[in-house]
């Protein structure tokens, strides 16, 4: 994976102070794209094991409430393994935080909901074993707030909290699993 930029105080992409990891490479290409230099996959920074050990560092502040990953296009096909690894990362070592993701495909949480509950009705077999769980679905169980759909410059508004067109919208990730539906985030 390659990154952007990392910045260290963020209060423009979700709620609180938050660091925000702009990862490198989108397949989207919206047209007025706020972040046309994250397009390419091959540009930006290389995300190494030290870049990620300076991120978690960054965001073990008491101060940091939030982290945000942005793009380019963190669920993209070529930045999924890292981003999985980076959320697991989060997850064991700072597990109060919040994570918010934002992307440009859509999520249907109904679609999803629906696989788990037929899954679990088979006694002593594992998700895995039945549905395969995809790398984005795994990355989306791990965040509470996702920023979903592209953006669409006919459609923007810079009133909306947290997204740019008035397509996009500000998940609940917990609350839309529980209730297989989109439940928007409150502050």
């Amino acid at each position: 994976m390659r990154y952007t930029k990392i910045r260290e105080l963020d209060i423009s992409n979700g709620e609180g102070v938050g660091v925000a990891l702009f990862v490198q490479g989108c397949h989207f290409h919206c047209h007025n794209c706020f972040n046309p230099e994250t397009w390419d996959f091959n540009g930006g920074k290389e995300w190494t094991k030290e870049t990620q050990e300076n991120f978690l560092e960054l965001i073990n502040k008491p101060y940091i409430k939030r982290v945000s990953i942005l793009g380019g296009e963190p669920l993209a096909e070529e930045n999924l393994t890292d981003i999985l690894d980076l959320i697991n990362k989060i997850r064991l070592i700072k597990s109060r935080k919040s994570i918010w993701l934002y992307t440009g495909y859509t999520i249907y949480f109904t679609e999803y909901l629906d696989k788990k509950i037929l899954s679990t009705k088979v006694d002593n077999y594992t998700l895995e074993a039945i549905i395969p769980t995809t790398i984005r679905e795994k990355i989306l169980e791990n965040c509470d707030v996702v920023v979903d759909g592209r953006y669409i410059d006919s459609q923007k508004d810079i009133t909306l909290k947290w997204k740019g067109s008035a397509n996009q919208h500000v998940i609940d990730v917990r609350k839309s699993l529980r209730k297989g539906e989109i439940i928007l985030w409150k502050t």
